[in-house]
């Protein structure tokens, strides 16, 4: 039962490049084109960073290694920040354009670039309810429009043994 969340867990702790996805991800100042407005719901702390990064919304691709996704030419974006040290938290990353997109955010709470089941939280666009493994592209994307697209992401963290969400306030 625990496994798929364990196989999980390690393929969110491999090593990916720091910088791929970075400069297409990045938002310009007082961004027009297509992008994700991100507001960031139900962080634990204020600790570590934040890792925004977007796929595209199938199953094969989605959470797939960056390295692999970019060598193949296929959609992959990656904003990361310190999370700041009080206020709202918002990101945003730019699409490549107007469709549907899978986004998941990591609060890397020791910001050693790696999942952590124990420490961190995990959240995804759509908001899924996490189960014992990855949410599939379906539950995990949104449809990005023509500029900004406004949405929220709560982040989980893991309560017990076998149960992972968000925290109760």
């Amino acid at each position: 039962m625990i496994a798929p969340l364990l196989l999980w867990a390690a393929a969110m702790s491999l090593p990916s490049s720091p910088d791929l996805g970075k400069a297409e991800g990045q938002c310009r100042a007082d961004e027009h084109g297509p992008s994700f407005l991100v507001t960031v719901n139900g962080i634990k702390d204020r600790k570590g960073h934040l890792k925004l990064e977007l796929y595209p919304a199938n199953d094969d691709d989605f959470l797939a290694d960056d390295n692999i996704l970019v060598a193949a030419g296929k959609v992959f974006r990656r904003v990361e920040i310190t999370v700041p040290p009080a206020g709202p938290i918002r990101l945003c990353i730019r699409a490549p354009g107007p469709g549907v997109y899978a986004l998941s955010l990591l609060h890397d709470r020791d910001a050693n670039r790696k999942f952590a089941l124990s420490v961190d939280g995990i959240g995804f666009s759509g908001n899924p309810k996490l189960h014992m493994g990855k949410p599939s592209a379906s539950e995990a994307s949104a449809r990005v429009l023509a500029g900004p697209t406004p949405i929220a992401i709560t982040l989980n963290y893991r309560r017990s043994l076998f149960s992972f969400g968000p925290l109760e306030r």
